[in-house]
This record gives C-alpha cells, structure tokens and sequence, in this order.
C-alpha cells in the first residue's frame, strides 16, 4: 500500500530550517560579493582616469611639439608654446609648414570619470595647471601645461588621485 492510500499525506516544500539555512548561505556569499564587485568598478574607473590622462597629456605634448617645429605660429612670442585651452586640442590649429591645413590633436575632450556632476561638459571636469604654476600647487594660467583629476578620493594604489 502507498501512502496515498493509507490517508498520510506527506507535505511537499522546504522546511523553514532549510529556508533559514539556504538565506545565510545567500547572505554569506553577498557579503563576500559586494566589495568585489564594489572594487572592481573602482578599477574600471581608474583604468579610464589612466587612458583619458594619458591622451590629453599626449595631446598637449603634441601640440607643443608642433610649436617647436614651427607648424604652429604663436600668436604671442612670450608665449611657452602649450595650448591657451583644452579645446585647442580639439578645435585644431592651422599648419603653417602645410598650407594652413588645420592640426588637430584629440577628437574630444574625455570626461573625468571621478567627476560627480554628470551634468558638467567634459572640459570642466579636469583640473588645469599653467606652464608658470609649481608642481605641488598647481593653478590655471595663460596655457594649459598639465591636467589632473579634481577628485577627492585615493586609488587602490594608495596615490590620491589629484597625484596620478
């Protein structure tokens, strides 16, 4: 005889020991997940802060070779030979060893990804430094010698961004 037939019903599902036990379990592995996670955007975005300084540091570079080498004509012969703007790196400058065709050094302007105002143009996410400012306060100028991230917050590597 099975038990259907003897009139016992066993109840089917989990018991609430096994719901409790499978929840700290699931717990458990949350609180592991959540710094991974939380640590692994952080890198992605350190990695982007990496990739856009470097391409505007190229840029500018860039651009003051092109100053030595006589293919840009400064306008000002006091001038240190680094771009006015960031958006001098973008909006091109005209070749004078090349029949005036413009020379540009960035396509655009990255954004800061430390940046919390998503609201603000890429452009004004940056910190600038002028050729004439010291290294360990760096301020704006009549040119634009170096950028830096205005975040307030460390890498994993310890160095404050604003350092990097």
């Amino acid at each position: 005889m099975n038990r259907v037939q003897c009139g016992i019903k066993r109840a089917r599902g989990f018991s609430l020991i096994e719901l409790l036990a499978a929840a700290a379990i699931m717990g458990l592995l949350a609180t592991v997940a959540v710094p991974f996670v939380e640590t692994s955007l952080k890198r992605q975005k350190e990695q982007a802060l990496r990739v856009a300084l470097r391409d505007i540091r190229q840029g500018i570079d860039a651009y003051k070779k092109a100053v030595t080498e006589g293919q840009i004509k400064l306008a000002d012969i006091d001038a240190s030979g680094y771009p006015a703007t960031l958006t001098d790196l973008v909006a091109g400058a005209k070749d004078e060893k090349n029949g005036g065709r413009p020379l540009f050094f960035l396509r655009r302007i990255p954004r800061d990804p430390f940046f919390t105002d998503g609201s603000a143009a890429a452009i004004d996410t940056w910190g600038l430094r002028s050729y004439a400012s010291t290294d360990d306060k760096p301020a704006k100028g009549k040119d634009v010698f170096d950028v830096y991230s205005t975040s307030g917050g460390t890498g994993l590597n310890g160095v404050p961004y604003r350092e990097w």
